[in-house]
């Protein structure tokens, strides 16, 4: 099938890569998100997706918004079959639906109706769930409603970050997404209409819902720093100041501390929780490099009692 692929961050690349690397497919052009600001510097950079697209050769399309008129006109006179889409993050409106004959076809990773919404891999391990996955389906004026072609499952480990799991699903996921297109384009595929139960919702994670509480339960601090690693970032105040908290491990016995009461030793910091400590992995101070706990620990000098809050 002659293909535009749409798609932004890196996670989009290894669908990208196997649709370039298909026999039976074309992708004529890419559709991504206009160039943004990134690194310390905060240049300006283009997408990983149009990237790899600049370096394939292939023509990019960065529309502002999905609807402008240009870009319909343009994507009418490339004229495809179809249109992977692997977290472009943008709306896709009617008219830019009704274009491919075979639509627009999404790689979402869950195992929908599970975690509708931006940030499907951040709930499931916020959640504490053991399995999610990666559906292929057909999209929809609804968000993440339409119906589904294929589902993959993946398990997730002990101490998975969303970044950790989100790689594994995206790698798998290339498989899921090529298989899909290759059944749709011999007509081998049918899409079926998702369950009307178990339907749940995965808003974005904000700054703000990142921030860690540590009259919480240690399991709860554990999830929310794993599933806001690497973003938005999971984060506490100390005198005044952010500092990001990497992964923690639960220590359950290294005794009892306050909720936010730090304790520390050469090696290791331990902080309060709900329940009982957690072990402080890596952190980044505000306006520093990341370093260890203990490396932090020991060029803060904490008082008795002193807390993150």
């Amino acid at each position: 099938m002659r293909l535009v692929f749409a798609g932004t961050p890196d996670t989009a690349l290894p669908s990208l890569r196997a649709l370039l690397d298909s026999p039976r497919h074309e992708v004529a052009a890419v559709v991504t998100r206009p160039d943004a600001q990134s690194g310390r510097g905060r240049k300006v950079h283009p997408s990983p997706v149009a990237q790899l697209a600049e370096e394939s050769g292939i023509e990019v399309l960065k529309p502002a918004k999905a609807g402008d008129p240009e870009f319909l006109d343009r994507l009418r006179a490339i004229g495809p079959d179809c249109c992977p889409v692997v977290a472009y993050g943008a709306l896709l409106p009617q008219a830019a639906l009704d274009i491919p004959p075979q639509g627009w076809i999404n790689l979402h990773f869950s195992v929908l109706p599970a975690w509708r919404g931006a940030a499907p891999v951040q709930h499931a391990v916020l959640h504490g769930d053991d399995v999610t996955g990666a559906s292929t389906f057909r999209i929809v004026k609804e968000l993440d409603a339409g119906p589904v072609f294929g589902v993959l499952t993946e398990r997730i480990r002990p101490g998975d970050t969303s970044g950790a799991l989100l790689a594994r699903l995206a790698d798998a996921g290339a498989g899921l997404l090529l298989a899909t297109l290759d059944g749709v384009e011999d007509g081998t595929l049918e899409a079926r209409p998702q369950p009307a139960d178990g339907i749940s919702l995965a808003p974005k994670i904000t700054v703000e819902d990142a921030r860690i509480d540590w009259t919480a339960p240690a399991m709860r601090v554990d999830r929310l720093v794993r599933a806001c690693t690497p973003a938005p970032g999971a984060w506490a105040e100390f005198r005044g100041q952010r500092v990001k908290i990497g992964p923690v491990r639960l220590a359950p016995d290294a005794g009892k501390l306050a909720p936010g009461e730090i304790a520390a030793t050469r090696k290791s910091v331990l902080v309060g929780t709900g329940t009982h400590p957690v072990e402080l992995g890596e952190v980044q101070p505000q306006g520093k490099r990341q370093m260890t706990a203990a490396e932090w620990g020991r060029g803060v000098r904490f008082a008795d009692g002193e807390t993150l809050v």
